[in-house]
């Protein structure tokens, strides 16, 4: 099933999941790795090009899926009642830090008052430019952001496992497999 119901996640909210997760974790090895390029280095112009591009689709992808939390059902949370709120809390902060990265990079990419090519498709226009020093702030922000972002994701991760291996319930299976009961 596409929707989620009070058992399990539907299979929108699994490939958002997995695909958020992949996006998040590529987009961070990409901009760490153009940390060390050279002007002269080929990629120079091009991983910014690639960077800015997947991160603008993400953001539309965490849109999309912070709607969807909207409007369709949550399974209900497993674990002790510490385990729950913990959860509840790590999903709060994942989604701030990805909103405070994905807007800082494009408050970075913007500063010059030049909009974000997406793939060649469209561009996203410059809507916020004249902040005193906007590109190095928003720069600071972006990388301890996304920095911490990967951190409290791990710890997702490592959550994740420890319901699996510890507590031996579904709430890492129910994230792989869609599976529904009449709720």
């Amino acid at each position: 099933m596409i929707k989620n119901s009070t058992a399990s996640y539907g299979w929108l909210a699994i490939a958002i999941h997995w695909v958020s997760a992949l996006l998040v974790i590529g987009l961070f090895a990409l901009g760490y790795w153009m940390l060390t390029l050279s002007y002269y280095d080929p990629w120079y112009r091009l991983g910014p090009w690639w960077h800015k591009s997947i991160g603008i689709s993400l953001l539309v992808i965490t849109l999309v899926r912070s709607i969807w939390k909207f409007y369709t059902v949550s399974p209900q949370p497993l674990g002790a009642r510490w385990e729950q709120l913990g959860a509840k809390l790590g999903h709060g902060i994942i989604y701030a830090l990805l909103f405070v990265t994905m807007i800082s990079g494009y408050l970075i990419s913007t500063a010059d008052g030049r909009g974000i090519s997406v793939f060649d498709w469209f561009e996203v226009p410059a809507l916020i430019t004249g902040i005193p020093n906007q590109e190095d702030l928003a720069g600071l922000v972006h990388w301890y952001a996304a920095l911490a972002l990967v951190i409290v994701a791990a710890g997702h991760a490592l959550a994740a496992l420890k319901h699996h291996f510890i507590n031996r319930d579904d709430t890492l299976k129910r994230m792989l497999v869609s599976k529904h009961i009449n709720d």
